[in-house]
């Protein structure tokens, strides 16, 4: 018999955000399966509710109660207090301890098995080391560490690439790309890329396409590291000493593997025509033109870990908060793909 669908526990992200309010709008629309539970403050979710004029009814749960089903316009709260009151688009240092405590319920109710998979609204990384989290470098590192594992793949989506997995969701330009690297100065990246660690980064998008994804042999395109993918060596030698080495070599076990290809010329029709992913070197060469093929329509994913974690594809955009202007697609497309992740992973032997 086939498990019932997954709970969704979703953080609310930074208060001062449109966190709050791309929660609220969840409520407005079509639920999962098996609904969503939110993770935060209630108070700051009725006072934003009442700002933009929402109706939302929101149930307070205790810790470990079950999610009632998911209704239209019936929001479940678990709730996890503020340390300061908060305003629209004013970030308080105070609260970044809320932010964090709200991360810590959702994968420890995912790891208890209370919900399916956890899907993140966007955090405010400068207040968070402001408030003297020394080292913080986002959600994916965050939740490498609180998971006890040693590697971790960032990998966006855009929402076609989502319905090719199989869920409801569609879009013009199917696209995912995965990260060697992540949140590091662009100075510091090619010290960061090593054989063993290209290695291991290949190994988890290669199961994890398949676990997730349902996609039996993934082919995975490599970008190169430096303009012209090093131009034979004349314009570096990462290509030669450290990408094709390690690419020959999980070859050699039967990965699909493409590259390393000029990033330039790699995102064009010609060279993704079948492929499944792309795994780029770091942050601003692969992300950029996903977010302009997908930007609002897209999500972000934590591949590596023991739980799902989805995420949305933007910031926390103070500017926008409380002014009703903020755009759940991609709260929404994070939500569809952690709900198929989790229902495909639960089948999983």
């Amino acid at each position: 018999m086939k498990p019932s669908a997954p709970v969704l526990a979703v953080t609310s992200g930074e208060p001062a955000g449109i966190g709050p309010e791309l929660c609220l709008q969840l409520a407005l629309g079509e639920p999962p399966p098996g609904g969503v539970v939110v993770v935060g403050d209630p108070t700051l979710l009725a006072q934003r509710a009442a700002l933009l004029r929402l109706e939302v009814d929101l149930v307070e749960l205790s810790p470990g109660a079950p999610v009632p089903p998911a209704r239209r316009g019936v929001l479940p709260v678990w709730p996890v207090a503020l340390r300061e009151p908060s305003r629209p688009g004013e970030l308080a240092v105070a609260n970044a301890g809320y932010v964090l405590e709200t991360l810590d319920v959702a994968i420890a109710a995912c790891r208890d098995g209370r919900a399916g998979a956890m899907v993140t609204a966007p955090l405010h990384k400068g207040v968070i080391l402001d408030a003297g989290h020394a080292g913080f470098r986002g959600h994916t590192e965050y939740l490498r560490d609180a998971c006890g594992v040693d590697e971790v793949v960032m990998m966006l989506a855009t929402d076609s690439a989502l319905h090719a997995a199989g869920s409801d969701w569609q879009g013009s330009t199917a696209l995912r790309v995965a990260l060697a690297t992540t949140h590091l100065p662009l100075r510091e990246v090619a010290d960061a890329i090593s054989e063993a660690g290209l290695e291991r980064i290949l190994r988890i998008l290669q199961a994890d396409l398949t676990r997730w994804f349902g996609i039996a042999r993934p082919r995975i395109a490599v970008c190169g590291l430096n303009p012209h993918a090093g131009e034979s060596g004349h314009l570096g030698r990462e290509e030669l000493e450290v990408i094709e080495p390690c690419l020959v070599r999980l070859r050699n076990e039967g990965f699909e593997l493409d590259g390393p290809l000029p990033a330039d010329t790699l995102f064009t029709p010609r060279h993704l025509t079948g492929v499944d992913a792309v795994l780029a070197m770091y942050h601003d060469q692969g992300l950029p033109v996903l977010k302009y093929a997908g930007f609002g329509q897209a999500a972000n994913i934590t591949l590596g870990l023991p739980i799902v974690r989805t995420s949305v594809d933007h910031g926390t955009a103070l500017d926008l908060a409380g002014r009703g202007l903020a755009d759940a697609g991609s709260l929404r497309v994070a939500v569809a793909l952690a709900a198929d992740m989790a229902d495909r992973g639960s089948a999983t032997p």
